[in-house]
């Protein structure tokens, strides 16, 4: 039989190597925390960057009002780093107030840089609004650029609490106060009222895209009907002004405004504050770090679909129904 020395040496020698694992999880769980603070935050908006460089901003997801990311685009501005500028778009739009800060911080800084824009995947109606902020459109072959309009659009459940039995008590000041409702009858009066603020939006829209495409009464009605185009086709409605990559979108900078094409490209991004949706995207992504694809799956897919839960209102969105 082992002795009593011999059992206390034991047990000292397993209490060391569960301190110095636990040591290792912890050291772990820390590392996990900061690269999910990185992945969630970014690097910054490199404003501390010295060297003369090309900034890339990327526009993607759904656009809403931002404030971070113009501070961003007014720093991008005042940078003596910063030579040109590359819009990288990859977006169906979003609300109409956003696309128009964003439409008129990008104006600000083409005052101070040159900028074109380079059409990834999608340049979609308030997407496409920026990318017309720009002095120069690059699309790919394939890109889906267009979708010029705005929409109104908001859930009435009037059906269903009358099904579940629950009413509700509206007293408003005048008919149209907070009209139409979700959750009482579909007023005519409000409906025509709200069709008036989409087509005076939309009224806005074409005439944005008119002036800054330099396109006639004849050409904004054939691009204006809501339709989204190809790359190819956009070319030939004037909708961008060539085809191909970043890379051609770099050489038109080089070319145009003689920015050295040799500069490192930069990508700048706003300061994010936190939020309980960073916490679900951190918690997807830790998921899908240690291998439980199914419920980052299910993470990432609820961080999505609160983009569209907070898209009701008046929309400059291309959002085609995938789910039917």
């Amino acid at each position: 039989m082992a002795s009593d020395a011999e059992l206390i040496a034991d047990r000292r020698r397993i209490r060391r190597k569960l301190s110095f694992w636990r040591a290792v999880g912890f050291a772990a769980l820390i590392g996990a925390l900061i690269a999910v603070g990185w992945r969630i935050a970014g690097p910054g908006d490199l404003a501390s960057t010295r060297t003369a460089h090309i900034a890339r901003v990327e526009i993607s997801g759904v656009i809403t009002n931002d404030r971070r990311k113009m501070e961003m685009l007014a720093r991008i501005a005042e940078s003596r780093a910063v030579r040109g500028v590359v819009l990288s778009i990859n977006s169906p739009g979003g609300t109409v107030t956003g696309a128009e800060e964003l439409y008129q911080a990008l104006r600000e800084l083409a005052q101070e840089k040159p900028v074109v824009a380079f059409v990834e995947g999608t340049a979609a109606s308030g997407a496409y609004i920026a990318a017309i902020a720009s002095d120069h459109i690059v699309a790919r072959e394939t890109a889906v650029v267009g979708s010029i309009g705005t929409m109104f659009q908001m859930p009435n459940v009037r059906e269903l609490l009358d099904n579940i039995g629950i009413s509700m008590l509206e007293i408003r000041s005048t008919p149209l106060k907070a009209a139409p409702s979700p959750t009482g009858e579909i007023d005519e009066e409000a409906v025509a009222a709200l069709r008036e603020l989409v087509d005076d939006t939309y009224v806005w829209f074409r005439e944005l895209v008119a002036e800054r495409r330099a396109l006639d009464a004849q050409a904004t009605a054939d691009v204006a009907d809501g339709r989204v185009h190809i790359g190819r086709r956009a070319l030939g409605l004037a909708l961008v002004d060539a085809l191909g990559n970043e890379d051609d979108a770099l050489a038109w900078l080089a070319e145009a405004h003689d920015v050295d094409a040799d500069l490192p490209i930069e990508t700048w991004r706003p300061r994010r504050d936190r939020s309980a949706f960073d916490l679900m995207a951190a918690a997807a992504f830790l998921a899908d770090t240690v291998g439980f694809e199914r419920l980052s799956g299910h993470l990432y897919g609820f961080t999505r679909h609160r983009e569209r839960i907070e898209l009701d209102g008046l929309l400059a969105i291309w959002q085609p129904d995938l789910e039917n």
